[in-house]
């Protein structure tokens, strides 16, 4: 038991102490001239080689004639599930600026996927259904968020001093400084 023990204090000695990657969360709410703004997406400018956990695939569903959600935020290299959900076919496509594709015209339960490998922003359509609109924000950084019905965001990253830009639908990119630590938080304000 005792050349157990001895082993044991010998190898926590000679591997140093254990790391542990401390990670800081940034809150925040969004706004347009005072008011909170959904579908926005703010992001800070990580250091080569940043990581973070990643979750489930995204997909950006059609249901109800609408793409839901209708701002996504992704990083670049991220493959993207669009699913049809509703009860007619579409045609999901852009053509603007970001990804340019079209999935052509695909039924109710098939699934298409595209794969985002540059940064910026996708506007999407559906050539069936005009009124159609969405959006898929690609970016180069894994602290990231978009902000939910009442402009609420957060994003954990490792505690430091972040450049953070901020976009929306129709408005001019925002960018500024921000610490990113236990409890910091950011109000972004458009006017």
């Amino acid at each position: 038991m005792r050349t157990t023990v001895t082993a044991l204090a010998v190898w926590l000695c000679l591997a140093g102490p254990a790391t542990v990657a401390a990670t800081g969360e940034l809150r925040g709410l969004v706004r347009a001239g005072g008011s909170p703004v959904a579908d926005a997406v703010v992001w800070l400018e990580a250091p080569p080689g940043a990581t973070a956990e990643s979750g489930p695939a995204p997909l950006l569903d059609q249901r109800n004639l609408q793409f839901l959600p209708r701002v996504l935020a992704v990083r670049v290299g991220t493959r993207v599930k669009f699913p049809n959900s509703d009860r007619v076919f579409h045609n999901v496509f852009s053509f603007h600026d970001g990804k340019k594709f079209d999935l052509g015209v695909y039924p109710v339960g098939a699934v298409k996927y595209v794969t985002f490998d540059q940064p910026g922003v996708s506007r999407l359509f559906c050539n069936i259904h005009p009124g159609m609109a969405g959006y898929v924000v690609v970016v180069d950084s894994p602290y990231f968020s978009a902000a939910g019905e009442t402009g609420a965001f957060a994003i954990h990253a490792p505690p430091g001093r972040y450049t953070y830009h901020a976009w929306r639908p129709g408005a001019p990119r925002l960018s500024g400084s921000v610490a990113v630590e236990a409890d910091a938080s950011l109000d972004v304000q458009w006017p």
